[in-house]
């Protein structure tokens, strides 16, 4: 069954109503959905090409230094891949990528929890601002709707939607980017999860998608089991096996960093635990 939805156009006061089909015909993959957007406005100026090779970064709220620092390693190679980022324009995660993109020369989406016409200050102007000079957009299925608790997760089936590949960085057990993992999943889009520290709240639900088998490792690069790794922490292990507190004082890394990289080799395989120590799994 074909959905016919319009895109309106906001690049000034006056709406204009886009009607050429080759330009709705680069977001039918809006159409995947079972409840696609009836109408669709943006700010900034159309270009379908940025629509062909979309990546969605999704996370927590409450990003944590860990998270910060996953998104400025991911977006440079998405940008070097040249993909569009696309996100939902939220503090946290989604502000983060959308700026760490623009920062690195590359194009973004911004996905709104709210209508189109809403007046943004601050800060959130500054961002939206530069998302629309540096060749991107800001979208929104409403004109005038308010946020509001239903809006949001409404906004995240098209950011599912819209992108190829799905990465959530952090997620709480129970948190909307978990609602943009599923709706992914039902799509068919390839699904990737940062697994972060065991003792971090923020990385429930990314742990969890991993572990259930939901969703793809992300370690690095864009690889689920590296054949090698030159990582120091598992030419130490292949030696010798060592407690996190051991290995932090031979390398001279904070131990937070050091069970934040356990963690992820934990999850891929490539570590094994036991009784406090870890040993390499080759």
């Amino acid at each position: 069954m074909k959905h016919n939805f319009s895109a309106k156009d906001r690049n000034d006061i006056n709406y204009q109503e886009i009607k050429t089909w080759q330009k709705i015909l680069q977001l039918q993959k809006l159409c995947d959905l079972s409840t696609p957007p009836k109408n669709l406005y943006f700010q900034g100026r159309w270009n379908p090409n940025i629509f062909e090779n979309c990546v969605a970064i999704v996370g927590s709220r409450k990003m944590t230094d860990y998270g910060q620092q996953t998104i400025e390693k991911i977006i440079p190679q998405l940008i070097q891949q040249g993909k569009t980022v696309v996100s939902g324009f939220m503090y946290g995660v989604d502000k983060y990528a959308h700026k760490i993109c623009i920062d690195s020369g590359g194009t973004t989406i911004a996905v709104l929890g709210w209508g189109i016409n809403k007046k943004l200050d601050g800060e959130d102007s500054r961002l939206a601002n530069k998302i629309i000079n540096g060749g991107g957009i800001l979208l929104s299925e409403w004109e005038s709707q308010q946020p509001t608790h239903w809006t949001f997760p409404a906004r995240n089936r098209i950011v599912a939607a819209l992108a190829q590949e799905v990465i959530v960085v952090e997620a709480v057990e129970k948190s909307g980017s978990l609602i943009t993992a599923r709706i992914a999943s039902r799509l068919k889009r390839t699904l990737w999860a940062v697994p972060g520290p065991i003792t971090s709240r923020t990385s429930v639900g990314t742990n969890n998608l991993i572990a259930s088998g939901k969703a793809k490792v992300w370690l690095g690069t864009f690889q689920t089991h590296p054949e090698q790794s030159n990582d120091p922490i598992l030419q130490i292990l292949e030696m010798q096996a060592l407690t996190a507190d051991e290995l932090a004082r031979k390398l001279d890394l904070p131990i937070s960093d050091v069970g934040a990289k356990l963690s992820m080799f934990l999850l891929s395989g490539q570590v094994t635990e036991k009784g406090g120590k870890y040993y390499h799994a080759s």
